[in-house]
């Protein structure tokens, strides 16, 4: 398995991934709209036996306490169902998070599965002092340091760029 930097080619293939593994296409259209709207989105691919089986994203987010910090945020993650419970999932985490450090970004944050995220050193933003601008359960919103210490003194709430908003 290889997991790339997605390409332009990439698309149509990303696409039908993230039709396959969720359930609604509000990823679809999330996927489709931070492309045509973030230019510092990081999206990479797992290419297995020559096609596209896996797919993440990180987009930028702010704090509001301190909006001159460099925090990411994962979302979506998404495997074709049938090759789920591979490492595929984890192999595009990880080198999203790597890829994420590389380009100067000190933590990153993640509204997904409790027993999935921490695995990857992700614990509750609150924790940090740092909420979400969405109402969810305290353990499903997680932050991560790439930085050892880099959330320390900071506080406040994550937002999203606006597609997730409007995508909703």
């Amino acid at each position: 398995m290889l997991i790339r930097a997605e390409q332009p080619g990439d698309w149509v293939a990303v696409h039908r991934v993230n039709e396959s593994a969720f359930e609604t296409h509000l990823e679809v259209d999330l996927v489709d709209a931070l492309r045509r709207q973030e230019p510092a989105v990081l999206s990479l691919v797992a290419v297995r036996d020559g096609s596209v089986v896996g797919h993440i994203m990180f987009s930028p987010v702010t704090l509001s306490e301190h909006p001159d910090l460099k925090l990411m945020g994962l979302a979506p993650m998404a495997v074709v169902p049938r090759h789920q419970r591979a490492g595929i999932g984890s192999a595009l985490v990880r080198a999203g998070l790597e890829r994420c450090k590389e380009l100067g970004y000190g933590a990153v944050a993640v509204l997904g599965h409790p027993e999935y995220y921490p695995r990857f050193g992700f614990s509750p933003a609150s924790r940090f002092g740092i909420g979400c601008e969405y109402n969810v359960p305290d353990d499903v919103f997680m932050m991560l340091e790439l930085r050892p210490g880099f959330l320390e003194g900071a506080s406040g709430i994550v937002r999203y760029h606006d597609v997730f908003r409007n995508t909703a």
